[in-house]
């Protein structure tokens, strides 16, 4: 039996192009541009900051990426059995919002950087991604086990920090 809608709109939710009519009245053609530049730069700096840790998929002949890079880990997880959503849910610790999961390709993460992101922010995505692939490299190397680690336990909430800890890796790595 069903509740019935939990909310609805007579003719959808068309009022929200509003929103995009009003982002795109502001900025004007000379800011889109700009912004859709500035975006595409950022994608091909995380996909040169990260190319030496993860296979990126899909660069072009000069070796850049579009508006997205898309981080191949299937072998990772033929490797480790640590897969793409381990790796989303563990930036979650890092204070990220998983990018989008084995979307054009299963087993990878597409990362698209907006126009809006600072240098900086780019370089702590880029900082945790390294950290995490060094995580991915203990658990190859057998320094942690395959099945208790950050990654397989991710995310790690304020609740489960700062109860019991029966883990073999420390709270503040976690």
């Amino acid at each position: 039996e069903s509740v019935g809608s939990v909310s609805a709109a007579p003719w959808g939710s068309a009022d929200i192009l509003s929103i995009s009519y009003a982002y795109i009245a502001m900025m004007g053609e000379q800011g889109l541009t700009d912004a859709t530049k500035v975006a595409i730069l950022n994608a091909n700096y995380i996909a040169a900051r990260l190319d030496t840790y993860y296979p990126v998929l899909y660069k072009g002949e000069h070796g850049r990426v579009a508006h997205e890079c898309i981080i191949d880990l299937r072998p990772i997880e033929h490797a480790t059995h640590i897969s793409a959503e381990d790796v989303a849910k563990r930036l979650m610790d890092f204070g990220f919002h998983a990018p989008t999961l084995s979307f054009p390709v299963a087993g990878t993460l597409m990362i698209e950087p907006t126009e809006s992101e600072s240098l900086a922010e780019l370089e702590r995505f880029c900082q945790a991604m390294i950290e995490i692939r060094e995580e991915i490299r203990a658990i190859e190397e057998g320094r942690m086990d395959a099945q208790n680690n950050p990654l397989k336990h991710a995310p790690h909430t304020a609740a489960v920090v700062a109860g019991e800890w029966d883990r073999p890796y420390s709270r503040e790595q976690a």
